[in-house]
This record gives structure tokens, C-alpha cells and sequence, in this order.
């Protein structure tokens, strides 16, 4: 197996941080609209007091690069700072979705901007707490280029299939040779979709399409190792550590419903689990899971259950994040999504605990504990 990773703490904390625009022209802000810029202290020695020393957390590249080629780091480097205060590691997502407005995604200037943004954050993260970065370059690339394509973010270059992919997977693998020129110690992360597709029962000639939707969760993987489009220079050494997502609505029928936890159809994590380890051999990260209201529990509940399972079938997993930790308001319409461990904050600037929750964490963290 490649070079191993490890992290402060097996269990991890994530911090909502999409800053798109909407197909309406609203940015959204989720750093901002959580209370988590005002905040940041507070919340990682939150974390860290319920044993999540290692967190997910953003850039807001719009904020940084307000105008082209000109940095502003003051929305970032107070939490640099409250991060090593309150003793916690952070995995910082370079690009969550959010580009500057005077950036075209499509246009010839792209990859550049965005490589030039990366090296120089990671000067600025080696200034301010003397270490490299572990770094997410850019948030799921199957998604952004799923939501530009069906014009659920707004649209960017011209309408090809796979253009979009093979563009963010320049800009990635351009943003990481960047980033290791700065800094050789850069650890890479990419968070990417795990997901399972079927053909509806009733459409047994979808066998191929369902099957070709699922193997598209790998294009992303397969072009930042270099094994398929080795024009983009995509290579092993970028991939430090492969990150899934993994949420109640990742398993679907073709063109058809969600399928739901415990119905036969429903594929066991574990097996998916071992399919990435055999596909990469690279170590994996739980980089997402949660659910919503009162099913939280008992999903990281299965969610753990199943990586025990696949570490007994020796699937190098480091690390599981809840992931969003807190509350926040929907993209779409911003109605109170009510996940996580932390509420938003009170009147009285402090955030609630989830105690059932919190209760099935400390369970979880004694059972992994005892792996150990």
C-alpha cells in the first residue's frame, strides 16, 4: 500500500463552507450564515472536547480574491489561529463549490487562478502555524460537475459531456503540483460521492445505464492518478487519501427513488468500502456522513458498524466526520436543516448539544478505542 496517513483523532468534525452562487445569483455563505466565522474558536474547543480533534473546515476563495490576483487572508487567518488555540488539525477544503464572480469557470484563465490561489494559501498556512496543510483541493468534482451540468450551480463552459470533470480535474492536479512546489509536506485529501445505482425492477434494459451512472462515482479518482486521461498529468503521489460521502439518499434506483436503508436492495458500506480499497489501494475516509432530526444516531449507529466491518476485512479507514457538525440553513430555500452535533447559535452566542448524539459518539469512539 502507498504511504500511509493519520490523523489527530479518528473521529471528525466538519463545518458546512459552500460559497456558490445559486442559479438565482444568491451567493451563499455557509461559513458566514452558521455563525461559524464568528464563532470558529468556540466551536473547534467544542469539538475537541467531545474527542474531534481533526476537523473539516473551508476557504472562502470569494473573499480571499475579491479582485483578480490581489489576496485578502482575514477571513481565513483567525481561524488558523483559533484552530492551533483550541489544539485541533484542520483538513481545509481549498475550493467548496465558491469562485471568485470576476473568475469564469469556462474560461482560459481558470486553472491558473486557481493555482496560483492554492500555492499561495499554502504559504499562508505555513506562516501562521509553521506546519503543511492537509489540504482538500477542490469538493467533490462529481458533484460540482454534476450540479453545473443540470444547471443546479450556474452553467460554465461549453455543453460537453465529461468537459466540466476533465476541467475541475486539471485545475485540481494543476493546484496540487503548485501547492507541493510551495510546500513538498502538503497532504492531499479529495472528498468524492460513494454511491450505489441499480436498474428499476421493472426496467431490466436500464441494467447498463444504471451500472455506467455508478461507475461514473471513479472518473474523478481514475484522472487524478493518471489512470485515464494521463494527459492531465494526474499521478498516484496526489492522492494521499481518498475521502467518500456517504449520506441515507446515496443508493437510488435509475431514474427512479432513493432506496432505503435496510430494504434488500440496499448495498452494505462495507462491501462499497472494499471496493474502493481494491480499486486504489490508497487509505479511505468516511470525509462525510450525517443524517437529519432524529435519525442521526442511529445512522452513524450503521455507519460505524459497517467500518468495523470493513477494517476486519482490512480496509485501511482513518477516520469518520460528521459531517455537517452543526445546524444550517438549506441551499435551496434556507429552511433549518437540523443535523449534526451543534445547534446554531443561541442568543447567548452558545450552541446546544445533541445529546442522543453526542451519547452514540462516545459509544462509537469506545468501541473504535478498543480496535486500537
Amino acid at each position: 500500500m502507498a504511504d500511509d496517513i493519520s490523523f489527530r483523532s479518528f473521529f471528525m468534525a466538519g463545518f458546512e463552507c459552500s460559497s456558490h452562487r445559486r442559479p438565482d445569483g444568491l451567493r451563499l455563505d455557509l461559513i458566514r450564515a452558521t455563525g461559524h466565522d464568528q464563532h470558529a474558536l468556540q466551536d473547534y474547543l467544542s469539538c475537541a472536547d467531545l474527542g474531534l480533534r481533526t476537523v473539516r473546515d473551508g476557504l472562502r476563495w470569494h473573499l480571499v480574491e475579491a479582485a483578480p490576483g490581489r489576496y485578502d487572508w482575514s477571513s481565513w487567518t483567525p481561524m488558523l489561529e483559533a484552530a492551533g488555540q483550541a489544539g485541533v488539525e484542520v483538513i481545509w477544503d481549498f475550493l467548496h463549490y465558491g469562485t471568485p464572480d470576476h473568475l469564469d469557470q469556462g474560461g482560459d484563465g481558470f486553472i491558473d487562478a486557481y493555482a496560483r490561489f492554492a500555492a499561495e494559501a499554502v504559504r499562508v498556512h505555513r506562516a501562521v502555524t509553521g506546519r503543511a496543510p492537509f489540504v482538500c483541493p477542490i469538493n467533490e468534482i462529481s458533484f460540482f460537475t454534476w450540479a453545473v451540468r443540470t444547471g443546479y450551480f450556474q452553467p460554465a463552459g461549453p455543453d460537453e459531456a465529461g468537459w466540466f470533470k476533465r476541467r475541475l480535474v486539471g485545475a485540481a492536479i494543476a493546484g496540487a503540483a503548485a501547492m507541493r512546489a510551495v510546500d513538498p509536506e502538503c497532504r492531499f485529501i479529495w472528498a468524492e460521492p460513494l454511491i450505489h445505482v441499480l436498474p428499476q425492477r421493472s426496467r431490466a434494459e436500464e441494467g447498463e445505464a444504471a451500472e455506467q451512472a455508478r461507475q461514473g462515482q471513479f472518473e474523478a479518482f481514475d484522472m487524478l492518478i493518471g489512470r485515464s486521461a494521463p494527459e492531465l498529468g494526474g499521478n498516484p503521489a496526489f492522492v494521499d487519501a481518498i475521502g467518500l460521502n456517504f449520506y441515507p439518499d446515496n443508493q437510488w434506483y435509475f431514474g427512479g427513488s432513493t432506496i432505503p436503508l435496510g430494504h434488500h436492495d440496499y448495498r452494505p458500506l462495507a462491501d462499497m468500502l472494499a471496493e474502493v480499497f481494491e480499486r486504489y489501494g490508497k487509505p479511505l475516509l468516511i470525509s462525510e456522513t450525517m443524517a437529519e432530526g432524529s435519525a442521526r444516531s442511529a445512522w452513524l449507529h450503521y455507519v460505524c458498524s459497517e467500518v468495523r466491518e470493513a477494517m476486519a476485512l482490512g480496509v485501511p479507514v482513518r477516520g469518520i466526520c460528521l459531517y455537517p457538525v452543526t445546524s444550517y440553513p438549506g441551499w435551496d430555500n434556507m429552511r433549518h436543516a437540523e443535523v449534526g452535533l451543534f445547534s446554531t447559535p443561541h442568543s447567548d452566542g452558545k450552541r446546544r448539544v445533541h445529546l442522543s448524539l453526542a451519547d452514540e459518539l462516545a459509544r462509537q469512539r469506545a468501541l473504535f478505542d478498543g480496535l486500537r
